[in-house]
């Protein structure tokens, strides 16, 4: 039946393959090689992150019942395990707190996909070299996000999740560069993991299975490298194909000019933003706006009497159902949660993400002051504009408050910059490597396409250190090591010296904090308008929250007892 039916774009998925297997890493312009390998080292921040959660955990047990050839690692636990089961943990761990980076016209996250895909068969070949590896990520990038941008929203829009869908091409390519496939072994690489890709968008609404898409999408991808390696093939027309294809089937009404239009001079690899709060980034753009209302006009919760937020039809569809507290995923996809957030708290941070804070009943009383709908303004200017917004809050007496945000901060658009990125690193990593650690990541990062090899890349990730476990109703219990690790956007530490710090907005909750305490510490000052705050306690758990906001307090004399409030009946375990 596919023969009756005429090809999107004949021998589209052929020069995608032929893309990848022979362009040249000089080909590839410096600022999108500058930019590949900061998407690095914030994979490997988000990565390593996501593997102190449970619901990695849950991923972990299971590859290391079933067993395979201790080729490649599961990073955080010092074992190893076969290459397609390494990153379905690690790929998983990835996108396990929705703070992986972002490509909007697509909407697949590539470094949760691509790095830990890179770091094994880099582990399996230490003759591949850093260059090697960052020109296969850029690569794997271009492919899978242009065939992301031809899905267009459609894709979505019919239920399907762009990251386990679009992300198998994304992991297919990167592998495929690595193990030097050529043109034709490449397509039938591309061809398999079309087949493979699966994911359904109803797990926004509360399931641990989105986290996993990303790692059955990175472990499809790798799969399909390895059977077109050996012969095994796959449809040569995956993508294009006028019945069955990948855009087909999953977008129906794709725009297949994006496939192919400005390759290799107009790179989308070098598009790719960041995220700047743990959440969906659909909501970022009304996040900045509404926290752009409350500072600069002073305005406490007190007297927001109703919000109103006009958004595109994607977003609203994305982000803007009826929300139940039946899981950190549905409160981290929902834009009434995190608007609530904002408006009580005062930001939105990882600490705002645990089983107890999300049915918080002040936060669930406040949503209904809360309006969304699509704004036909914004709808009109179609896919470039998807993440933008417009607030407007109503106070007590009668005024109104109006923000619109284009572009969120993280974007392309609304750029940050390398030590914003870092510090986010450091901020996810913090509790599981030392400073020295940090920084030396952070340094070999940097230079990774001149590395020889990314041995002590991996050698640092592969590390053991504590984890977190589940405990006996579910919920998340940690280890003294990761207790803090996911609240670890309010941890702070008392500055020696406010006049000589400087003052700047942190890169996740907007706050200011002061910087000057040295670059590479795992901590941020924050600033409040008379207080410097002192190194944050975890709350038990009867306060409902990890690391709750930090309160200004004696401090305490040491690590041990500034760890003193730690949830009661934790479980240190080692992977």
């Amino acid at each position: 039946m596919s023969s009756l039916q005429p090809s999107l774009l004949p021998n589209a998925t052929r020069d995608l393959a032929r893309f990848a297997v022979e362009t040249r890493s000089s080909e590839i312009p410096v600022d999108v090689i500058e930019r590949v390998k900061l998407s690095f080292l914030d994979g490997i921040g988000v990565c390593l992150h996501g593997s102190t959660l449970p619901w990695t955990r849950k991923v972990f047990e299971i590859v290391q019942e079933e067993g395979g050839k201790n080729v490649a690692s599961l990073w955080g636990s010092g074992h190893r395990t076969s290459l397609t089961n390494a990153v379905l943990v690690n790929s998983t761990a990835g996108h396990a707190f929705e703070m992986d980076d972002i490509h909007k016209e697509s909407i697949v996250h590539p470094n949760s996909l691509a790095v830990p895909a890179a770091l094994a068969l880099a582990e399996v070949d230490p003759s591949l070299s850093g260059s090697d590896i960052v020109t296969a990520l850029t690569l794997g990038y271009e492919v899978g996000l242009r065939i992301g941008n031809a899905a267009t929203t459609s894709l979505f829009l019919n239920g399907f999740h762009p990251q386990g869908t679009t992300g198998a091409f994304v992991a297919a390519a990167t592998a495929g560069r690595l193990m030097r496939l050529d043109a034709s072994q490449m397509q039938n690489a591309l061809g398999i993991a079309g087949s493979m890709g699966a994911g359904l968008m109803a797990a926004q609404e509360g399931a641990m299975v989105k986290r996993l898409h990303a790692g059955r999408a990175a472990q499809s991808g790798m799969l399909a490298a390895l059977l077109a390696k050996r012969g095994f093939t796959g449809i040569s027309d995956i993508i294009e194909a006028g019945y069955g294809g990948f855009l087909s089937s999953f977008s129906r009404t794709p725009n297949v000019d994006r496939l192919l239009a400005g390759l290799r001079e107009d790179w989308e690899a070098g598009k790719v933003g960041f995220k700047m709060y743990p959440n969906v980034t659909s909501i970022h753009a009304a996040l900045d706006a509404l926290r752009s209302i409350l500072v600069d006009d002073s305005l406490p919760a007190t007297r927001v009497k109703e919000i109103n937020v006009g958004c595109g039809h994607m977003t609203f569809v994305h982000t803007a159902w009826e929300y139940r507290p039946v899981g950190i995923t549905a409160a981290q996809m929902n834009m009434y949660y995190g608007l609530s957030v904002m408006t009580l708290r005062g930001d939105v941070s990882a600490a705002d993400y645990s089983e107890d804070a999300i049915a918080d009943p002040k936060i669930l009383a406040f949503m209904p002051r809360i309006k969304i709908a699509v704004d036909p303004e914004i709808e009109s200017r179609g896919p470039p504009f998807r993440h933008a917004a417009r607030v407007a809050v109503l106070t007590t007496d009668g005024r109104t408050n109006s923000r619109e945000i284009l572009h969120r901060r993280g974007s392309p658009e609304n750029p940050v910059n390398r030590e914003d990125i870092e510090r986010k690193f450091d901020a996810n990593v913090g509790r599981l490597l030392k400073s020295s650690t940090m920084d030396r990541l952070k340094y070999l990062a940097a230079k990774l396409d001149v590395l020889t090899n990314a041995k002590e890349i991996i050698d640092i990730v592969a590390s053991p250190r504590l984890r977190v476990t589940a405990s006996v109703d579910g919920r998340a219990s940690h280890s003294r090591m990761t207790l803090l690790a996911v609240s670890t956007w309010h941890c702070t530490h008392l500055a020696t010296s406010r006049a000589t710090a400087t003052r700047r907005a942190h890169p996740f909750t907007g706050a200011a904090f002061l910087a000057g305490s040295g670059i590479g510490s795992d901590r941020t000052t924050r600033v409040t308008p008379a207080l410097v705050h002192a190194p944050v306690r975890p709350a038990r758990a009867s306060h409902g929250r990890c690391g709750t906001r930090p309160r200004p307090r004696r401090v305490m004399g040491s690590a041990a007892r500034a760890m003193r409030g730690a949830r009661q009946g934790e479980q240190c375990q080692s992977w």
